[in-house]
């Protein structure tokens, strides 16, 4: 077997097609990663205007280099990383546009930073919020009691682990010169606060992530303790999220307000 690019007590980091390596990350317990959406992603680029350009609905600035994402032409990496993944707890961001993946049992949706989605924008609306997708068996992810505590008075209702199903961000920025892609090095890198809130979600054991990407789910599992596996195709990649994971878990500033 091909030797880790990055390890430490808490993470191992892999370089290559995670369809192709199954033996890497599927003896993982929870799965939770952001997969190419099937969306084409390859016209875009990170726009160089102003927020305040933003704010006024002026989303015509010079672009960055084009870029693309692997294996983003359909679904077929997502579904084929499912498969592979079996009927285990499992959490995946995807896009709103695009079917969501076979027995999903809850829809979870992330609100990105104040200036996210304004370059595939519709009118003056901007494309800022994302599907994260909830699989496995209930029981896997603990059985809530129902207690009907909307019928008691205030002072006996007990207490209740549910929390809403909107996931937002203290991350202000997206897209600009200091924003979260360009500190992160992806151009769909996820808020670190949002992955923590996720993984703390999660059964025990330890996290997979076969669409690694710059490393941001590695990094919050590390911030909590959690043991975690990771598989990306790109070592450009590789190599930022190994950077990030060996500089400690609180870099970038991702969980700042």
């Amino acid at each position: 077997m091909t030797s880790p690019y990055y390890q430490d007590e808490n993470v191992t980091l892999y370089c290559g097609d995670c369809l192709e390596h199954p033996e890497w990350w599927t003896g993982a317990d929870v799965l939770v990663t952001d997969p190419p959406y099937g969306i084409k992603w390859t016209t875009h680029g990170v726009s160089r205007t102003s927020f305040g350009d933003r704010n006024k609905c002026d989303f015509n600035g010079t672009q960055r280099d084009v870029q693309s994402i692997a294996n983003d032409t359909d679904t077929s990496a997502r579904d084929h990383a499912l498969a592979l993944w079996g009927d285990r707890p499992a959490i995946m961001f995807g896009s709103l546009f695009k079917p969501p993946p076979r027995d999903v049992r809850h829809i979870g949706i992330y609100v990105k930073p104040l200036d996210g989605g304004a370059l595939s924008a519709f009118g003056k609306l901007r494309r800022d919020c994302e599907a994260i997708y909830f699989l496995g068996h209930g029981e896997q992810w603990g059985r809530q009691v129902k207690t009907g505590r909307g019928a008691l008075p205030k002072d006996q209702r007990p207490p209740t682990e549910m929390r809403s199903s909107i996931f937002g961000t203290r991350v202000r920025f997206l897209g600009t010169p200091a924003g979260l892609s360009a500190q992160c090095g992806h151009p769909h890198a996820k808020p670190g606060d949002v992955l923590e809130a996720l993984i703390a979600l999660c059964p025990t054991g330890v996290i997979a992530d076969p669409f690694a990407g710059s490393g941001s789910t590695l990094v919050a599992a590390k911030l909590l303790g959690r043991k975690a596996v990771g598989v990306e195709l790109e070592e450009r990649y590789c190599e930022v999220a190994a950077r990030r994971l060996s500089q400690g878990v609180l870099d970038f500033g991702e969980w700042s307000a």
